[in-house]
């Protein structure tokens, strides 16, 4: 499993406007995206120390979370993922898990788990058990995605991010949620190098970089 370079930025609307015009010239729209966008929900996974907030607060070098994510209000396809961060490079591990078995996870029947072969679900079935996580919150937003093949460059635009701790509303086509940040997020994500042409583009060598985390917002919110 390969790492990744994971920049994020704060921008406003009007920013964000334009760099999209920009970026629409030299990358391409994310092939799996409609057009205008999508919207992803996420539920993450902490313990009652809070022990994936303190982690990203305090930045740890190497730190890790679980979440549970899908798209476009389709349950029929849910991702288990772990997001680890280690000597500034970004991982991410992922698996498929039912909508019977996050419906069975989020009731707390933690067995629905052990599957034979799953080696994530194991971890997150073993880190319930010793690391005592539970699911603790809802993280929603709109995202616009953009790829440009040189370095696997992906440039995404995440904007109304909004948030809740009614988790077992998870899977709930209508949740009602609280907005957990005033503004919108430049994620860029790439390999062993960043394009000029992508650098240039994103106006990168003035731009101030954030280590924000849109699910220590909604924790803060």
């Amino acid at each position: 499993m390969n790492g990744r370079h994971e920049l994020k930025f704060n921008i406003n609307d009007s920013d964000c406007a334009q760099l999209r015009a920009r970026l629409q010239g030299v990358a391409k729209p994310d092939e799996h995206a409609i057009e205008g966008g999508y919207k992803i929900r996420s539920l993450y996974f902490d313990n009652y120390t809070d022990k994936a907030v303190i982690e990203k607060l305090s930045g740890l070098s190497r730190r890790e979370k679980f979440r549970l994510r899908y798209y476009n209000g389709d349950t029929t396809f849910i991702r288990l993922e772990r997001k680890s961060k280690a000597n500034r490079l970004a991982y991410k591990e992922s698996a498929l898990i039912t909508a019977e078995q996050c419906e069975a996870l989020l009731m707390g029947k933690y067995d629905c788990l052990r599957q034979p072969g799953a080696a994530l679900m194991m971890e997150l079935y073993t880190k319930i058990r010793y690391q005592n996580l539970r699911p603790r919150n809802i993280v929603e937003y709109h995202r616009e995605a953009y790829v440009y093949h040189a370095g696997n460059v992906r440039v995404t635009f995440d904007s109304n991010i909004r948030t809740s701790n009614s988790t077992a509303g998870f899977l709930k086509s209508e949740l009602t949620t609280i907005p957990a940040a005033g503004m919108s997020v430049l994620e860029l994500k790439y390999d062993g190098f960043l394009p000029d042409i992508i650098r240039d583009v994103l106006q990168i060598g003035w731009r101030n970089q954030t280590e924000f985390s849109k699910y220590v917002a909604a924790r803060l919110v």
